[in-house]
């Protein structure tokens, strides 16, 4: 999510490597520019991902929570 609502940064097929490489690369820019990666893993839980899991259904990036 950025400030301006939900934005989809790649799309993929399970079975389509050119679509797989292009979301990594796409997946690896976002980590690169300081966001998080997270997937759910059950109900009420997540866990934060650093390589691009192809079988997930979705994956939210977010940027890190700043306060003091």
């Amino acid at each position: 999510m950025d400030r301006t609502g939900h934005t989809t940064v790649a799309e993929w097929e399970a079975t389509d490597a050119a679509s797989i490489d292009a979301a990594v690369e796409a997946f690896r820019r976002e980590l690169d520019r300081g966001y998080f990666a997270m997937v759910t893993t059950g109900p009420g839980h997540a866990e934060q991902v650093r390589e691009l899991p192809v079988g997930a259904d979705t994956v939210i990036l977010r940027l890190p929570i700043s306060g003091g």
